[in-house]
């Protein structure tokens, strides 16, 4: 028996009492990748990204482990939610224009201590002043400098669109807007290179295409070290007192932990490994976030349809977007209608020996947003769910 069809009896006899569609989280799997990351990191402390993970009790198991500390949230809102509900060293990853958040941030002790939030325009400071509604706490703020590789004199640029901060310069600038500034002050600074951490340099059946990224990343790992380090050595000569430098990502950990200029990484789709980790040298995880559908008809031979199914992630619309039939293996899709809203015909040999009822187990393309498709994990150590715990989404908190 091979190693996936051990998972599949696990899964499945874990689940036998369980009809799907459900989900689950293998605990075993999840635990593993949480020290991987932590040996990729090299000593440095890893901040758990929530987007990727979208569960308070597998957050809260995160942190309790060594080498963890601090979230990284997407959303005011939830970032509020997490501190409310006894999180700390809370880092908003995106810019903000929730009104009522601000106020709220302002007006509370406790959430200004907690949370810290993230700018590239001196208009997000006139935004939050205008927000504050009377409160009067002191927001922590974090700069973002954009990572993006720009070559033949900025014609080519390489990268997320994310700040508009490029030069140490610039970083710097805005630093001394927020240190003119009373009521705020400037804890740290945020580089997130996603199309290093977050591009796979493998890609199955595309060799050359593989050796142009892998030699992109390289470059691009180079040029973000010398200018990452010279923006922060300009932000820490108007605010010395900086609490942190934050980077990197789960496919990016040892790299960016090995900058000096780095203080602490970023990482969260690597507890869950989702399939879009699958294309990457630097290192292996082992799948821990599945969905089963269950089969509802058996239209031929090698073919069987499964309920629903049609979870694509977010991105450039592709076919690596969509959920992946993983267990049993050798299962595809029908290229005719792909994974659909209410029904999924699937084709392969091993349909022939599924049954009305039976489980096909899939991975999701990105990380959390599985999450965002049921309210339950079913958590399982070895053959047995153990513990059943709610999403978002099951807490009815649907932040984006």
């Amino acid at each position: 028996m091979t190693a996936r069809a051990a998972d599949r009896a696990r899964y499945d006899r874990a689940t036998a009492h369980l009809d799907a569609p459900l989900a689950i989280v293998d605990l075993d799997a999840f635990d593993a990748n949480a020290d991987d990351l932590v040996r990729r990191a090299g000593g440095k402390p890893v901040r758990v990204a929530s987007k990727s993970v979208r569960c308070r009790a597998l957050l809260e198991r995160v942190l309790a482990r060594d080498g963890f500390q601090g979230i990284m949230s997407f959303t005011l809102d939830e970032s509020l939610w997490l501190a409310r509900s006894g999180f700390e060293d809370i880092l908003l990853a995106y810019p903000s224009a929730d009104r009522a958040g601000f106020a709220e941030l302002a007006a509370d002790p406790k959430l200004a201590g907690a949370v810290t939030v993230m700018i590239d325009d001196p208009a997000h400071l006139d935004l939050i002043d205008a927000a504050r509604d009377g409160g009067r706490e002191v927001v922590r703020v974090c700069l973002e400098l954009d990572t993006s590789l720009r070559l033949l004199g900025g014609r080519v640029r390489v990268g997320a669109r994310r700040s508009p901060l490029h030069s140490p310069a610039q970083l710097a600038e805005l630093a001394r807007s927020v240190s003119r500034r009373p009521g705020f002050r400037l804890v740290g600074i945020m580089a997130y290179e996603g199309h290093v951490a977050g591009v796979g340099d493998a890609v199955a059946g595309r060799p050359l295409r593989s050796r142009a990224i892998r030699l992109m990343q390289a470059t691009a790992r180079r040029e973000l070290a010398e200018r990452r380090a010279a923006a922060v050595r300009a932000v820490r000569a108007v605010a010395p007192d900086l609490e942190f430098v934050n980077g990197g990502g789960t496919g990016s950990v040892q790299h960016t932990a090995a900058e000096d200029a780095v203080t602490e990484i970023a990482a969260g789709s690597g507890l869950y490994v989702p399939r879009l980790f699958d294309n990457y040298t630097s290192f292996s995880g082992r799948p821990a976030a599945l969905f089963a559908q269950p089969v509802v008809r058996r239209p031929g031979v090698g073919v069987v349809t499964v309920l629903g199914g049609g979870y694509p992630a977010s991105g450039a619309a592709g076919s690596d977007r969509l959920p992946v039939p993983y267990l049993p293996e050798g299962l595809r899709y029908d290229p005719q209608e792909g994974p659909g809203e209410v029904q999924t015909p699937l084709l392969g040999s091993p349909a022939d020996d599924l049954l009305i009822g039976d489980k096909v187990w899939f991975r999701h393309a990105k990380a959390g947003e599985l999450c965002e498709r049921f309210d339950t994990l079913h958590l399982v150590e070895g053959d047995t769910v153990t513990a059943c715990v709610p999403t978002y989404r099951g807490e009815g908190r649907t932040f984006l």
